[in-house]
Order: C-alpha cells, then sequence, then structure tokens
C-alpha cells in the first residue's frame, strides 16, 4: 500500500524532520507541505490524499479546529508539543497522537497503525455497498433519509437534528457521527454546531449561511476555511 501524505507545521524545522523520516519509508509519498493549515482546505479537495500529518498550534486557526471543519478526512496523525488535546483528538477519530520531539520508531509506529487500519477498511468496502441514504432512529422507529435532502445538521446537546427538504429528524447522534460516515465533499461545517449541504445554500456572507429560511451562524475559528471553501465552490470573488 502507498500512501500519499501532506505535512502540516508551522515550523520549517518541524516539517524538514519529518519530511527525513518518512524519506526512508518506500511506501510514502509526500505530496504537500504546508505552514499554515488554511491553503490546505483547497489541496485537500483537488488531490486524494491518504494520510495527514498535523500540527495543533498554529496561526489562524489550530489543528484541532480545522479537522472539525473537515468532511472527508484522510487518515491523520497529529505531531505536537501539546499533550493537552489527546482526548479531543482521539474523538476526532486520529489515528495517532505523537508528542515532540519525534523519533523515526515513533513515526513508524504511527503509521503501521494507519496501514493496519486501511487494510481493514478495504476488506469492509469490498463487502459492502455504498449507500445513498441512513436510517436514524427517532423515538422507537428507523427514519430512512437521503443524502441528496439533507439541508443541514444542528447538533443540539446529545441529539443532531436532520432537517431535509421534506421532513426534520432528530435523532441521538453527535454530528461526528455524519462526519464519520460521509465521503462525499458536498456538506460543511460550517460552526461546532451546524453542518450544512454546500448545494442547498442560497447566500452567504462574512457572519452567516442562508438555507431557505433558516440562517445559520459562521463560526469565528471556521470563518477563514468556511469562505475559502464557498469562494472554490463557486468559483467566485467574496465581496
Amino acid at each position: 500500500m502507498n500512501l500519499r501524505c501532506v505535512i502540516v507545521d508551522d515550523e520549517p524545522l518541524a516539517i524538514a524532520i519529518i519530511e527525513d523520516y518518512l524519506k526512508k519509508i518506500p511506501f510514502i509519498e509526500v505530496v504537500g507541505k504546508f505552514e499554515n493549515v488554511i491553503p490546505v482546505y483547497q489541496f485537500l479537495k483537488e488531490n486524494q490524499i491518504d494520510l495527514l500529518f498535523l500540527d495543533i498550534e498554529m496561526p489562524n486557526i489550530t489543528g484541532i479546529d480545522f479537522l472539525k471543519t473537515l468532511i472527508n478526512k484522510p487518515s491523520v496523525i497529529i505531531t505536537t508539543a501539546n499533550k493537552n488535546f489527546a482526548v479531543e483528538g482521539f474523538d476526532l477519530n486520529v489515528d495517532d497522537y505523537i508528542l515532540k520531539p519525534i523519533t523515526f520508531d515513533r513515526l513508524l509506529k504511527g503509521i503501521n497503525r494507519v496501514v493496519e487500519s486501511k487494510n481493514k477498511n478495504n476488506v469492509r468496502a469490498t463487502n459492502e455497498q455504498q449507500n445513498d441514504f441512513l436510517y436514524l432512529k427517532e423515538n422507537k422507529k428507523m427514519v430512512k433519509v437521503y443524502l441528496k435532502d439533507i439541508l443541514y445538521l444542528e447538533s443540539i446537546k446529545d441529539y443532531a437534528k436532520v432537517v431535509t427538504t421534506e421532513k426534520t429528524v432528530i435523532t441521538k447522534q453527535q454530528l461526528s457521527f455524519f462526519e464519520s460516515i460521509n465521503n462525499t465533499n458536498k456538506f460543511l461545517r460550517i460552526h461546532r454546531s451546524f453542518i450544512v449541504a454546500i448545494d442547498k445554500i442560497d447566500s452567504y456572507s462574512l457572519s452567516g449561511i442562508e438555507v431557505g429560511d433558516k440562517e445559520l451562524p459562521i463560526g469565528r475559528k471556521f470563518k477563514d476555511i468556511v469562505i475559502e471553501a464557498l469562494e472554490n465552490h463557486s468559483n467566485s470573488d467574496f465581496n
């Protein structure tokens, strides 16, 4: 298995160290290096990436908050000097959390973990047919929801409100559940509490997004990436 990788760290020396280690691993290809997460969003959208090495403490937006904006995540290994975000990182389904200074053996262990996980997922994918709908539990029944009909999702404590063109379903799920099962770029996280379907957006500003008769807020930490994503999606300038 060959892995296409991206390194994101605001310290050039840290990037150089990781890249030097990766050159020793024959099935690793470094296809991108960034000192800021803002351009990474578009790069991931335009390129097939298998593995992301991500620092946490960076300018504009942290690595953790960046991960929260991604719907279609590659495998992620966090590389950081800060141990305080480990729990939150694993809550976001990162594959490994490596503290600096990074050694080659420790990095290789994390990569092997990624390879093992991908092998299991590949086997599972060959045995399951991907559906374009979900069954969500609401009260005591399972309700079918087509992905193409979803307008937006809202987090309400331990529940998620799924608003579609036809109905609203309230199910006991975290928004991270919908991020983990969705493998398209049709949805965008704009706030800790909201995910929207990009093709259902009627208008947007620096502070909010209109979907039908609903105006949804853009979180402060999400603003730069959300606006860039929408600008790139519409292929027009934001005024």
